[in-house]
This record gives C-alpha cells, sequence and structure tokens, in this order.
C-alpha cells in the first residue's frame, strides 16, 4: 500500500483504485492536483497492474474469484484508515477505469457506512450473471444481477464518456440506478463524444466532495 497526505490528523480519507496498467502512485498523484491536505489518501497496488485480467463485464464465473481478491484489498486499506482515527463515514472510495469498477462495486458490497464513492469512468461488476443475451448495449456481454443488500446513505459520483471503448453507457446508468434505490445520493457526469480518461469536472467532484467530508 502507498500513502499520501498525512497518517495522524487527517479529517477524512479516501482509498484510490487505479486502473489497468497503472499503479497505486499514478492514481494517489490526484491528490497532488486535488489541495487536500487534511485528507490521507491509501492506495494498494494491483497483482501485475490489474485488478482482473478481462472485462468487468466478463461472466460472473470469470470475475469473481479476482474480485473477491481485490475486494480484499479494498477492506484492509479501509481498515488501515479506521485504524488511524478516521470515522467510517469519513472514507471514501475512488477509482478510475477498472479501479472506479472496483470501487463501484467495493460500496455495494461492503461500504455501508462510508462517505461515498467516486467513479471515474467505471461502472458495477454485478452480483450474477443475469437471463438475457448478449447485446450490443453491452459490448457484446450479457446482463448482469445487482443484488446488494443494506443501505448506503452516501454521495456518489460517476461520470463517463458518452462512447467509452471500455465502460458502456449502459452500466453506467445500471450503477446509477443501482446505487440510487440503495440510498444513494448519486450524481452522473456523461461527457460529450468519445474517450476514457479522467476530465477536470472529474478532480472538481473530488475536491468539493471531500472539501465537505
Amino acid at each position: 500500500m502507498r500513502r499520501h497526505g498525512p497518517q495522524t490528523g487527517a479529517t477524512a480519507g479516501i482509498v484510490l483504485l487505479h486502473g489497468r496498467g497503472g499503479s497505486a502512485a499514478d492514481i494517489l498523484s490526484l491528490m497532488d492536483h486535488a489541495a487536500l491536505p487534511q485528507v490521507a489518501a491509501i492506495a494498494p497496488d494491483a497483482p501485475g497492474q490489474s485488478w482482473w485480467p478481462t472485462s468487468f463485464l466478463a461472466p460472473a464465473a470469470q470475475m469473481e474469484p479476482f474480485v473477491t481478491r481485490a475486494l480484499a484489498q479494498v477492506d484492509q486499506a479501509i481498515a488501515t484508515l479506521q485504524s488511524e482515527g478516521i470515522p467510517r463515514r469519513q472514507i471514501w472510495l475512488a477509482g478510475f477505469s477498472q479501479g472506479a469498477c472496483l470501487a463501484a462495486e467495493g460500496y455495494a458490497r461492503h461500504g455501508a457506512g462510508l462517505a461515498g464513492v467516486l467513479a471515474f469512468s467505471g461502472g458495477l461488476v454485478g452480483t450474477a450473471d443475469a437471463p438475457g443475451d448478449p447485446s450490443d448495449a453491452l459490448y457484446g456481454h450479457r446482463p448482469k444481477r445487482f443484488d446488494y443488500a443494506g443501505t448506503r446513505e452516501g454521495r456518489v459520483w460517476l461520470s463517463v464518456h458518452e462512447r467509452d471503448p471500455h465502460i458502456p453507457l449502459q452500466r453506467v446508468r445500471e450503477t446509477a440506478n443501482t446505487l440510487n434505490a440503495l440510498g444513494a445520493t448519486v450524481e452522473t457526469r456523461i461527457h460529450p463524444g468519445a474517450g476514457h480518461g479522467l476530465m477536470q469536472d472529474d478532480l472538481a467532484a473530488l475536491r468539493h466532495l471531500l472539501n465537505r467530508a
């Protein structure tokens, strides 16, 4: 795990999750631009720089072993921040691309009591396969179930380009609807055109939400 910011006296904490081919150091660099000196950030490194070897849209049987392993690292990072005195209600999850999918899934499965999640170009992995044929809206993949227990009363920021080559807009909308139904306050930002990357709006959302913490 890599760190950024204070390890004592922080007013809030954030677990940052990198994308495929990235690293903890890469995603932690966001904090250099966010100007949040009282926020403690922690970032795990994925084995081989990838949380899972395929698209997050792949069948549940292919995804689940990797998701379970990755979520264990997320839970460990949360526990580390809590052990340093940061209340769970002041801890956020955030990530980009693969890391955004992991952050959203971590929030949906294990995020009770957390402050919220920021998923930059990502969406829920899902809990199981759902009936239905492969569809163009899911880039040739079949639908998923989103069966999560409990309530999530935090804030959620979801962002994606209209034509993201890796993240279908349909999955982002499903993610927004699912988290909203769990009780979260969800804001979705759809960037026009094609692309897959962090935008200035994403950094502004990070700064705004964590400044409120």
